[in-house]
C-alpha cells in the first residue's frame, strides 16, 4: 500500500494526503540529500532507524527549518507521519519482538510460544479476549472472525506480565485497531472515546464521539499509558 493509500485509510482527507506524500517524496526527500543524510529519496528509504535518523539530521538543517516553521510544522508532521507508516507497514518490528523472545534464555521453551502467540494476536491471548470481550470492544460488532486482538500498552512498552494480560487487551475492528494504534484515538477512566482534532472523515471510519468502552479498574493503568505516551503521538 502507497503512503497516499495508507493516509487514506487512517482518515486523512485527500488534500492532506496529497500534500504529505508530496511534500515527503519531494522538497523533503531533496533536503535530506543534499544535506547529506541519506543517498535515496525517502520513498526508497525502508528501515524506522535509518527513516529516524535523517529526521533527526534535518532538525540541524536551516532550509528545513525555515520552511518548516513557516508551514506551521507540516513538514515534521509529514515525515513523523511517513515513519509511522513505515513502521506499520512492515514486518520489521514485529521480527525484531519476535527474535528477542527467541533469544531469551531466561525464558522456557512453552513460554516462548506463548509470547510470540501474544504478539501476533494469535493463541491463547486472543483466545482470552475474545472470552473477556465476547465482541467489538467498541462498536459491538459481533463475529470476532473479523477483530483484531489490540494491545493498549503496546508491546515494545510493556512487561512480559503486561503482554499477556487479558486487561492489557481490547478486540477492536481493524479500522478502530489502525486508528487506537496510531495514536489518533484514545479513551478516559470512564471509558469515553477522546478522537484527535487531527483525525478527518471519522463518520467514514465508523467513529463517533459519543462512544465509550466498558472499562474495569485494572485497565485504568493501562489506559492511562496510552493517553500519556501514545495518543497523538505522530502528530507534531
Amino acid at each position: 500500500m502507497s503512503f497516499k493509500s495508507w493516509l487514506l485509510e487512517v482518515g486523512k482527507s485527500a488534500g492532506t494526503a496529497d500534500k504529505y506524500s508530496t511534500a515527503v517524496s519531494g522538497v523533503i526527500s531533496t533536503w535530506a540529500i543534499d544535506a547529506e543524510l541519506c543517498t535515496e529519496r525517502l520513498d526508497d528509504v525502508h528501515t524506522v532507524l535509518e527513516l529516524t535518523e535523517i529526521e533527526e539530521g534535518l532538525q540541524n538543517v536551516d532550509i528545513y527549518i525555515e520552511r518548516n516553521t513557516r508551514g506551521k510544522n507540516m513538514y515534521s508532521c509529514a515525515l513523523k507521519t511517513f515513519i509511522e507508516y513505515r513502521r506499520q507497514d512492515s514486518s520489521e518490528v514485529l521480527e525484531q519482538d519476535v527474535s528477542n523472545i527467541i533469544e531469551n534464555n531466561l525464558i522456557s521453551n512453552t513460554e516462548k510460544l506463548t509470547y510470540i502467540s501474544a504478539r501476533v494476536g494469535q493463541g491463547r491471548y486472543r483466545h482470552n479476549l475474545i472470552g473477556y470481550w465476547e465482541r467489538c470492544s467498541l462498536t459491538g460488532f459481533s463475529d470476532v472472525r473479523f477483530l483484531v486482538a489490540s494491545h493498549i500498552k503496546p508491546w515494545h512498552a510493556a512487561d512480559n506480565m503486561e503482554r499477556l494480560d487479558t486487561y492489557n487487551g481490547l478486540l477492536l475492528l481493524p479500522n478502530i485497531d489502525k486508528v487506537f494504534d496510531l495514536g489518533f484515538i484514545t479513551f478516559s477512566d470512564e471509558g469515553k472515546i477522546i478522537v484527535s482534532d487531527h483525525l478527518e472523515e471519522t463518520d467514514i471510519l465508523g467513529i463517533r464521539r459519543d462512544m465509550r468502552l466498558d472499562l474495569e479498574d485494572a485497565h485504568l493503568g493501562y489506559m492511562r499509558y496510552h493517553r500519556e505516551k501514545m495518543f497523538e503521538r505522530t502528530i507534531s
